[in-house]
């Protein structure tokens, strides 16, 4: 793969056009589709306008995208086991996303917890509890094995288009996706971040539950 196949692999990752990126940086309409070689200077520029793009994987395609991503999520453990009753405490389930079916309350009854939390830093966020993903579909963002933290959407209204999303559905199970309004009348889109994923529709009568990821922890 080329650099100019990653660098539009971030663009399209980060929703940005071709027009738009050419503009911006000042290059020539086409300079992705003809160039080869990049130079060290065009380099510099476009790790500029992606700070958070991992240099190494943009010149040779090694590691992550995202240079962020470990910084998204803490690198030793932060589960701190709740006493009874304890204030901020946050249900771990074993139902895990992308298993499962029916809707969160059907499937989270209290055999499901398997033990509670306290995770300092989730405590603003709110959560209604935490998960385990299975699954790369939504890699570099998260990978099997990262637990995220939810809070349950009570209306449509709430939900925040673009970012992602866990998705209760009556045949597909649990799933962790990134939600967009739908060109189909009473649909949702659903996105992947990993490329090999493509999106597709889901009918709003299939869609048991849904609820806004707060935060994920990653052990290394």
């Amino acid at each position: 793969m080329k650099i100019t196949d990653r660098i539009l692999e971030v663009l399209n990752y980060k929703g940005i056009s071709k027009y738009k990126f050419h503009k911006e940086l000042g290059l020539s309409n086409g300079f992705l589709d003809k160039s080869r070689d990049i130079g060290t200077d065009k380099y510099a520029k476009i790790l500029e306008y992606f700070p958070d793009i991992n240099p190494e994987w943009l010149l040779t395609g090694k590691g992550e995208m995202l240079k962020t991503a470990k910084k998204e999520v803490e690198k030793e453990p932060v589960l701190h086991p709740a006493v009874s009753g304890q204030k901020d405490a946050i249900p771990l389930v074993d139902v895990r996303a992308n298993a499962g079916y029916g809707s969160f309350d059907s499937l989270i009854t209290e055999g499901d917890i398997s033990s509670h939390y306290v995770v300092p830093k989730f405590s603003r966020l709110k959560p209604d509890f935490m998960i385990e993903i299975t699954g790369n579909s939504m890699a570099p963002k998260y990978y099997s094995g990262d637990l995220v933290a939810v809070r349950k959407l009570e209306s449509s209204e709430f939900i925040q288009w673009g970012r992602p999303h866990l998705i209760g559905t009556r045949n597909q199970g649990i799933m962790v996706k990134r939600l967009y309004p739908s060109d189909q009348d009473g649909h949702y889109k659903c996105k992947s971040d990993n490329p090999e994923y493509p999106p597709f529709d889901v009918p709003l009568d299939e869609i048991t539950g849904i609820a806004l990821i707060v935060g994920v922890i990653r052990l290394e």
